[in-house]
């Protein structure tokens, strides 16, 4: 901007319009400029002034100052109050107009006013952009220095900024190198971290994250995680911690964990989240699609790749298919960093066949029938999805819910396909679940039985109210999944 202000001949012609308007020179600067900004916005208040002073001059209460096109400014008496008006040589009035109601006088220095009044807009544009024009000059004459200077201010702000945030948040220093590794010890997603820690909730779960290159060949750490677990576990802000505390290594700030090394990634993808493009008539699929090809082509071993549910966007098997040879591409020809989060549990096999390959899992637990997500990386491998869990924290009717399980226990037991089949015939949906007791359709099986069994009293039945009992019992676990 500095260079470009160098080669102004005209500040007139060459200064943006808003400058025309004026505006732009804060008070204080120009005590000539601050009278006219003064004149011109403050015009009423100073002929306000100027009326009080000629009232107590003629001691007359309701002498007023007006304006009309012929006079101008005039000072305006009754008839009556003439005898009022000094008659002496000194006196500043100086007698204009004789009507029948009304007596008018002007002054040198009510006359002098309103020149200045009606001069003071023009006055002040023009000594403005004198000002401003002077002011160019001299930044242009001083640019080299004056960049120089922003830009150290600016780095200075941005270390301030940074050391600020990493004395707050108990960050550390990393240590960044040539090397191919990946080790994070407690990281932190930094924004969630301060959005938890502002809002008082629960204190974020640390997780780690070691991966390596190829060319490192340390046995006891992988090039891909293959990262499983139920919706709502955590996820996706673990691959996005992983790629923040990258970045903000290489920026020269300190990271939100415990400890951290990390080889300079060159390039950093990132294929998460669902969009289409519909101005090119590109669907969701077909956008993640490109942007994995685009990773595919580009990733090298100095790379750093993160993934979520690849394949996602069609059929069950093609995704499979896709998100499986995706890996292996990965693992042998991009030899890149890699953390893969998926719902194919399927691909857990891979860890078998690619030697670094390691599968992690989202640390869940069951209480009563409730699922209770921990947000804690582990090794392993999820066996469920806890779909259906999730919907019913989202607000799925009870009787979806309670139909979805009975679907999905009957599809684990045997091969899709049959299953699928023979589930037909057990449509419609409500008629599947009448037998299920609506004052006990938000239990399981567990909490039906407890309530059968709480009221009886064993004692006092006799043998054929227990048989019919045991039949309850049994039709209960039957019927409810």
């Amino acid at each position: 901007l500095f260079k470009m202000w160098t080669s102004t001949q005209s500040i007139a012609k060459d200064l943006p319009l808003f400058s025309r308007d004026g505006g732009f020179i804060g008070p204080g600067f120009s005590n000539e400029l601050d009278k006219l900004i003064e004149l011109r916005d403050e015009s009423h208040r100073l002929i306000v002034e100027l009326q009080t002073e000629y009232a107590e001059l003629t001691g007359l209460s309701k002498l007023k100052v007006r304006h009309n096109n012929a006079l101008g400014y005039y000072v305006d008496i009754t008839p009556r109050q003439i005898n009022n008006i000094p008659k002496n040589s000194d006196s500043p009035f100086i007698l204009r107009q004789t009507l029948i109601n009304s007596v008018r006088y002007s002054t040198i220095k009510l006359s002098e006013l309103e020149t200045q009044i009606v001069n003071a807009a023009d006055k002040a544009l023009r000594c403005e952009l004198s000002i401003f024009d002077t002011l160019s000059k001299e930044v242009c004459a001083n640019a080299d220095q004056i960049t120089s200077t922003a830009r150290a201010l600016a780095e200075l702000d941005v270390s301030l900024g940074l050391a600020t945030l990493a004395d707050e948040r108990d960050y550390i220093k990393p240590i960044v190198d040539q090397t191919t590794v990946f080790e994070i010890e407690n990281g932190r997603h930094p924004v969630v971290e301060a959005t938890l820690s502002n809002f008082n909730e629960k204190k974020f779960i640390g997780n780690n994250c070691r991966l390596c290159g190829k060319s490192e060949n340390v046995n006891d750490i992988a090039q891909i995680w293959l990262l499983s677990g139920p919706n709502m576990a955590g996820k996706s802000t673990f691959l996005r911690q992983c790629a923040l505390i990258s970045i903000m290594a290489q920026i020269g700030s300190y990271v939100p964990a415990s400890s951290a090394h990390l080889g300079v990634v060159d390039r950093l993808f990132s294929r998460i989240g669902a969009s289409d493009n519909l101005a090119q008539g590109r669907s969701t699929f077909m956008v993640e699609m490109i942007e994995t090809a685009t990773i595919l082509n580009q990733a090298g071993p100095k790379s750093l790749v993160i993934l979520d549910e690849i394949g996602r966007g069609t059929a069950t098997f093609d995704g499979l298919s896709i998100a499986w040879a995706v890996v292996e591409h990965l693992h042998e020809k991009n030899f890149c960093r890699t953390l893969f989060a998926t719902h194919y549990h399927e691909l857990n096999v891979l860890a078998d066949a690619l030697e670094r390959v390691q599968c992690r899992t989202m640390r869940v637990k069951e209480w009563r029938g409730d699922v209770v997500f921990l947000h804690e990386v582990v090794l392993g491998s999820a066996d469920r999805s806890y779909g259906i869990h999730v919907g019913a924290l989202a607000g799925l009717p009870n009787i979806v819910v309670q139909r979805a399980k009975q679907l999905l226990a009957s599809l684990e037991k045997g091969e899709k396909s049959k299953i699928i089949t023979k589930l037909v015939d057990d449509l419609p949906l409500f008629s599947a679940l009448e037998q299920v007791s609506e004052d006990h359709v938000d239990n399981n099986r567990g909490d039906l039985l407890e309530d059968a069994v709480k009221p009886i009293n064993l004692d006092e039945m006799t043998p054929k109210e227990a048989h019919n009992f045991l039949y309850k019992l049994k039709s209960i676990i039957e019927t409810t999944p």
